[in-house]
């Protein structure tokens, strides 16, 4: 029987079931072409969204410099909490108060936007533009993020790897 087809229990209840499950080893896989390339437009594209929204918005110079800044934070905290996220499922260690705060301040980042398009002075329709360029971009960084580690381990598994040949062309 094929334990992919019970990958939708619960993994305590599954591993009770199918204890093999659990000293299972993953093999990394390389992701696809198409979804590297995919991952990366989403990201440009949602930044690139974001930033141009806010260079045609009609708000001080102040408020711009908030949402550029508010993107740069929302990025790094989407990635940040995708690799620590990442790391405790691999077994690493991570401490409870980085864990804390990596989700901290993803829904900061959220909940600053959230007051800052309350408050500004846009049409509901470029408040909408902006919070979806926002989401865009954290999810896409997220991905690209787990695309380039995922990449990194896959290439670690193949014989013959070495860092410091990494990039390297014989």
């Amino acid at each position: 029987m094929d334990f992919r087809s019970y990958f939708c229990l619960p993994k305590s209840l599954t591993l009770a079931i199918y204890p093999q499950i659990g000293r299972m080893q993953q093999v990394p896989q390389k992701p696809s072409a198409a979804f590297v390339g995919a991952s990366w437009l989403a990201l440009l594209i949602g930044m690139a969204t974001f930033l141009i929204g806010i260079w045609n918005a009609t708000m001080t110079l102040s408020e711009k410099g908030f949402y550029a800044t508010l993107l740069c934070y929302g990025l790094f905290s989407a990635v940040s909490l995708q690799k620590t996220v990442r790391d405790q499922l691999e077994g690493l260690f991570v401490t409870g108060i980085y864990f804390g705060l990596c989700w901290f301040s993803v829904g900061l980042s959220l909940l600053m936007l959230l007051i800052g398009l309350w408050n500004a002075n846009l049409f509901l329709s470029e408040k909408g533009f902006f919070g979806l360029a926002f989401i865009l971009s954290l999810f896409a960084a997220v991905a690209v993020q787990k695309n380039i580690r995922d990449t990194r381990l896959f290439d670690m598994q193949q014989p013959g790897y070495s860092p410091e040949r990494k990039g390297k062309t014989e």
